[in-house]
């Protein structure tokens, strides 16, 4: 009963995970109305956790180093896929960015499966042809089908590859501490921004005025929902499968839609509305039939 909670929480924690990744594009927006270069809002976007989580890096060092080189692996796999995915917003539309990192559960089952010998199974295979029908309603069935056209694109795919190789590997060093991969994810991540807007933006570098001037809020931000949200993000992925990681966070579409059209003026209508539908028939369509069948095991233990 006690491994069940913990999958079932696991998975309200990729489902929860999803969702503020659903949002983190109000910051990275604000901080790009404020005057600052997108490569600079990254390195500031990733900066600011990374100074939050000082004081627990610095309590947390002696399990940090004893995580060794493989957790960093996964730590530096998963804060390059979000950097990737970040970036691609700047290089190309944000509908194709999603599109394309959201074939994440496509990578994440074929990888499971070649590298955890995890079985393919019909529920995941239909919960996939959901997830993406979903989306293509979503985004305009059969008008922008995101074939790779520019470099932007080409990140978004990239990021995705790179996350479901980063659950991959979370889901098989489970060992590793959640809170010490979360360091790690943004740490790495500022590092890569940062190398970044040194070969790119180095002469776009924002004033000290600017900087001041987004943090208060970016601060409340990151603590309330950023650093949960990637904590769960890393956590979920101990307890589940890749592949279910995938279909799990695509919460995210869900409330990146409906914070679009509440905060940015983008249209929700019934074209929305039935591609969240899918989405989330998808994400439980795993996790019910599980329940069915354990249900209908323990019927037949009782006769």
């Amino acid at each position: 009963m006690e491994k069940w909670s913990t999958i079932a929480l696991a998975r309200f924690a990729c489902l929860y995970a999803g969702a503020i990744w659903g949002i983190f594009w109000i910051p990275v927006r604000a901080i790009n109305d404020a005057g600052i270069h997108g490569l600079w809002s990254s390195a500031i976007w990733f900066a600011v956790p990374t100074i939050l989580l000082l004081p627990v890096t610095i309590l947390r060092f002696k399990s940090i180093k004893t995580g060794g080189i493989s957790l960093q692996i996964t730590a530096i796999l998963s804060g390059v896929a979000l950097l990737c995915y970040t970036l691609a917003f700047l290089y190309t539309d944000v509908v194709r960015a999603m599109l394309l990192f959201y074939l994440t559960p496509v990578w994440s089952t074929l990888l499971a499966a070649i590298i955890l010998n995890e079985t393919i199974t019909w529920q995941r295979i239909i919960a996939i042809i959901l997830a993406v029908m979903g989306m293509l309603i979503i985004f305009g069935l059969g008008q922008n089908f995101p074939i790779p056209k520019n470099v932007g694109d080409w990140l978004g795919i990239l990021s995705g590859v790179i996350w479901a190789i980063a659950t991959i590997r979370i889901r098989k060093h489970e060992g590793h501490s959640a809170v010490d991969m979360t360091i790690g994810f943004f740490f790495w991540s500022m590092i890569a921004s940062l190398i970044f807007c040194s070969f790119l933006a180095s002469n776009q570098l924002p004033s000290i005025e600017k900087i001041f001037g987004v943090l208060p809020w970016l601060f409340a931000f990151m603590a309330v929902f950023v650093i949960p949200g990637a904590f769960a993000s890393l956590w979920g992925p101990k307890y589940v499968s890749p592949g279910l990681v995938g279909l799990l966070m695509m919460t995210e579409i869900i409330f990146g839609s409906i914070t679009a059209a509440l905060f940015a003026n983008e249209p929700f209508g019934i074209r929305e509305s039935l591609g969240i539908i899918l989405i989330i028939s998808a994400s439980v369509l795993e996790p019910l039939s599980e329940i069915i069948r354990s249900r209908s095991v323990e019927s037949s233990s009782a006769d």
